[in-house]
């Protein structure tokens, strides 16, 4: 009977052990990655601009008169937004219509640049463009849902999951969905963050704006949002539950 029990306990030992490492390896992020070896990342991906972006554009030089103009100052003294139209194009005083969607922050300043010494107002122009109003959208299980602003020319989905505060505990790890939308056509990605080479080969590596990351629960947290699964998890149900068995086997170990 002592023998018995023994391996009794050592089985269960067992299992806790396996479901330890079970759980680990549904954690961890980029599992297979190894100290000191070098692997291939995407070509950065900088943010391009599209239509509905709202940007702040603003226009310095030695005449700061001549440069007001194009600044379009608010009554606080903070810089005005444009918003990029339908075609692609943003519309300044004096200059009227320029196209900027398709291109980086840098190449849309430089755009705007030329436009500048063509008009011969202003001789020696430094244009500068500030991102305002746009970002992404993460959801589901993280510390910190909502939406987030973008602030640099290049994100990566865990640099963009680490201003959520990070996945929590129960959050599913190797099946993340990223939704895109493209000239008003929406593509779903899925991307596992416990595989390096998955994450950094996937075509959303590099967050873009108006992306919607979604976090789904695991299998636990789907089961306790649900009336039963609540009660089934809660830690009564299972001391009622093992006393219970201890109970029975009392009961059986009496009779035989």
């Amino acid at each position: 009977m002592l023998k018995h029990k023994v391996n009794i306990a050592i089985s269960l030992m067992i299992c806790m052990v396996l479901m330890s490492c079970s759980t680990k390896k549904k954690i961890t992020y980029l599992q297979d990655i190894q100290p000191n070896v070098s692997m291939i990342v995407q070509t950065p991906q900088p943010i391009k601009f599209e239509s509905g972006d709202q940007i702040r554009i603003i226009v310095h030089s030695r005449d700061g008169e001549v440069a007001r103009v194009f600044n379009l100052e608010g009554g606080s003294g903070e810089h005005s937004q444009y918003i990029v139209d339908a075609q692609g194009y943003v519309e300044m005083p004096v200059l009227g219509r320029i196209k900027i969607s398709g291109l980086t922050r840098e190449e849309a300043a430089l755009a705007i640049k030329y436009k500048l010494l063509e008009s011969r107002m202003v001789k020696d122009p430094i244009v500068t463009i500030d991102y305002s109003g746009m970002g992404y959208t993460i959801l589901g299980e993280v510390k910190s849902p909502g939406r987030k602003s973008i602030e640099r020319d290049q994100i990566t989905l865990l640099e963009a999951i680490g201003e959520a505060g990070d996945l929590t505990i129960d959050g599913v790890r190797d099946n993340i969905l990223v939704l895109r939308t493209v000239n008003g056509e929406q593509t779903p990605y899925r991307v596992n963050l416990l595989d390096t080479r998955s994450l950094y080969s996937s075509p959303v590596y590099y967050v873009q704006q108006n992306d919607v990351i979604y976090v789904e629960p695991n299998a636990k947290k789907a089961t306790s949002a649900t009336a039963t699964g609540s009660s089934i998890l809660t830690p009564g149900f299972w001391m009622s539950t093992v006393s219970a068995a201890i109970s029975l086997i009392l009961v059986f170990t009496r009779i035989f």
